[in-house]
């Protein structure tokens, strides 16, 4: 099959690596290479199961013990340009840009990672942590900068390397793409989240409450006592339409492939 990569034409550089687009994605397309086959990782999207399982059938750690490997080494799998134009299989997995979106804001900004203070400071200083509501981010990434300054927020489609994929799965049927992957490139998928412990898998999810307008330090607390709010519950009729906006794109390549029935809010 031919492969044709998604952001080459848009820049007219001497090299291609120059081109930011192609760049970003280039670095976010993972060899499997007794597969030969390219992963494109987005984050937020079991992205941490997907780097653990490549870094143990690549043959760079054993098994789970080393686990914090891949964090220091999201480059190491990069593809080169041949790689990418002579890959026999290519695939990707894809999540619902509403819960996405959710689940980045109560793992990263609510539990005050890194990201918050990145945030605060790309954004002069515009905010008190503890004061950044759902509905507050939300509204702060209608700045295109904002919007593209972190990979756990960034627009899913930034990260394709390609136009087109052999294979897209839904992070809504994990389940089905484990069981697809695994047959078809005859690995092992090893699930990360109980290393990971940042997803809301582990919570009690409280569906029937607006927490749109929360303080972090409450829903913090909520989940000092083993509950989190569902990412259908930090949203409103306003923010549903912001992400609509900010997140068009993502929403539309969702429709394209899966059709509606894994989106928050059709």
């Amino acid at each position: 099959m031919k492969r044709r990569l998604r952001h080459a034409a848009a820049s007219y550089g001497s090299l291609l690596r120059n081109n930011p687009g192609h760049a970003l994605a280039a670095r976010h397309a993972l060899r499997l290479f007794r597969q030969r086959a390219i992963y494109s990782f987005i984050p937020k999207n079991a992205c941490s199961t997907m780097r653990l399982t490549l870094a143990v059938e690549n043959g760079c750690i054993s098994d789970e013990q080393d686990f914090n490997w891949i964090h220091q080494n999201n480059d190491t799998f990069a593809a080169d340009l041949e790689s990418l134009l002579t890959a026999d299989y290519t695939f990707v997995i894809l999540r619902c840009p509403f819960a996405r979106l959710a689940s980045a804001y109560l793992d990263k900004l609510v539990e005050r990672d890194y990201q918050l203070w990145n945030l605060r400071m790309h954004d002069h200083y515009d905010f008190e942590p503890d004061n950044l509501t759902f509905r507050e981010f939300v509204k702060k990434l209608e700045k295109p900068p904002l919007r593209r300054m972190d990979i756990h927020w960034r627009p899913q489609t930034d990260f394709l390397v390609y136009e087109d994929y052999d294979a897209y799965f839904p992070l809504e049927d994990f389940s089905q793409a484990k069981q697809e992957l695994e047959v078809r490139l005859g690995i092992t998928i090893m699930d990360a989240r109980h290393l990971t412990r940042h997803g809301t898998d582990q919570y009690d999810l409280v569906r029937d409450v607006c927490f749109t307008d929360a303080a972090p330090p409450a829903i913090r607390s909520m989940k000092g006592t083993g509950q989190c709010p569902a990412p259908s519950a930090m949203y409103d009729d306003e923010t549903i339409s912001l992400v609509r906006r900010h997140y068009a794109g993502d929403l539309a390549l969702y429709r394209s492939v899966f059709g509606e029935s894994g989106i928050l809010f059709p």
